[in-house]
């Protein structure tokens, strides 16, 4: 089966919390903190495999989960760091945030693509001892990973993108010049999937071309198999525009010409824009005067015309090695630059005071990380505790509101009385 879209979860590792631990041993007093850091939480990278042409693994599975890192431990030892996750995807697919619809990544390459950061692994106690701190009995918790709900879109990567009307005989042709094997048959929309096969001309000398399916007027509104298929050919870094001038089928060739091309503006103007080489097919069984009329329309646009029989293997050597020598002097296949993350324009330490049922609550995300850092048990740390919300503005903001002594303020699962 043939998927090119999917939608996947991903979640890099979280990373570990630092331990909070004191030095022990016989003969050794006052030993100090010796509390070691977490490890940092696993990545998750994308890899392009060659093995793979469709998405259709990410169906059956969509969640996807990095190894989150060790706890750090007593004697300065740090936790392990999360293993990364890599995940194989067919070469081509693009990676967006499902949300925005941003460009993450073009899994194109063959280096590995990082797609989402796993957490750095929190402080022991060690690290927050000081010459009047000298027992710290408090460590920081490994920061989340990052989260992201991601849409996969597979672009092919061909050179030469096949278009033109169903039943032209583009699948006869690529069955004619490459090792593929298409189902061919005299009706419409016989090939339901992108086909890809490989142009060996000589040694060295090779190019990858796609026969893309259920191209016909109207397709950009959705009709027949729709537009969806066409972004397989935004890479291609040429078209060959594949008419029927026999006209069998009762279609005006160079109707069909126009049609197509009013298709390919309408669903991408710089793909409509790419160079172009058109072959007349069916030679064989058409006219002189049905080629001739459509060779001087061809001539006019200023396109050059192939004249060729992809039943009976006719001209297929000139149209290919056109094509060869077309290729050799165009850029290579079109790469995606990914889009720039540009964050929201939000308060680092926004806060949101209510009451409810008497007490007060604090809406403060980033309050989390406080929280979790913070040994409610140890003098020290609460009086960091308190800093901070003197530093936000929360305790301020609470006595505005009228907070009285020994009202309960709660700040996610933490609650305390108030106490001027």
């Amino acid at each position: 089966m043939f998927i090119d879209l999917a939608k996947i979860k991903l979640a890099a590792g979280n990373g570990g919390n630092g331990a909070v631990s004191f030095h022990r041993e016989k003969y050794v007093s006052a030993g100090g903190p010796d509390g070691g850091d977490g490890g940092k939480g696993g990545d998750i990278l994308f890899v392009a495999d060659n093995n793979l042409s469709t998405l259709a693994d990410f169906r059956y599975k969509r969640s996807y989960a990095a190894q989150a890192g060790a706890n750090g431990g007593g004697k300065r030892c740090s936790g392990k760091n999360g293993e990364d996750l890599i995940i194989r995807v067919p070469r081509g697919t693009l990676v967006k945030e499902a949300a925005s619809g941003r460009l993450i990544a073009d899994v194109s390459g063959d280096a590995p693509v990082r797609i989402t950061r796993g957490g750095k692994g929190g402080w022991g106690n060690a690290r927050f001892a000081t010459p009047t701190r000298q027992t710290p009995r408090f460590a920081k918790p490994g920061r989340p990973g990052e989260r992201l709900e991601a849409q996969l879109e597979l672009k092919l990567l061909a050179d030469v993108g096949l278009c033109g009307f169903p039943n032209v005989g583009k699948s006869t042709l690529i069955s004619m010049v490459s090792q593929a094997r298409p189902e061919i048959a005299n009706y419409h929309f016989t090939t339901l999937t992108p086909v890809l096969g490989v142009v060996r001309l000589e040694e060295g000398v090779s190019f990858v071309m796609a026969d893309i399916p259920g191209l016909i007027e109207g397709a950009s509104k959705g009709i027949g198999l729709g537009h969806g298929f066409l972004r397989h050919i935004e890479r291609c870094r040429l078209l060959v525009h594949l008419v029927d001038v026999s006209g069998v089928e009762g279609r005006d060739p160079v109707e069909d010409f126009k049609a197509i091309n009013g298709e390919l503006v309408a669903f991408n103007p710089d793909l409509a824009a790419r160079p172009m080489l058109v072959a007349a097919n069916k030679c064989d069984i058409a006219t002189p005067d049905q080629i001739e009329r459509f060779r001087a329309f061809i001539q006019a646009e200023g396109l050059p015309l192939f004249e060729i029989s992809a039943a009976t293997n006719q001209g297929l050597r000139e149209l290919t090695n056109a094509v060869a020598e077309k290729l050799s002097t165009l850029p290579p296949i079109l790469a995606f630059e990914p889009e720039p993350f540009i964050p929201p324009q939000v308060d680092p330490q926004a806060f949101e005071v209510k009451v409810v049922d008497d007490e007060y609550i604090v809406d403060a995300p980033w309050l989390e990380h406080v929280l979790g850092s913070v040994n409610m048990s140890d003098y020290e740390s609460l009086q960091y505790f308190q800093r901070v919300l003197v530093q936000s503005g929360i305790l301020q903001k609470l006595e505005d509101m009228g907070i009285e002594e020994g009202d309960t303020v709660r700040i996610f699962n933490f609650a305390f009385d108030y106490i001027k």
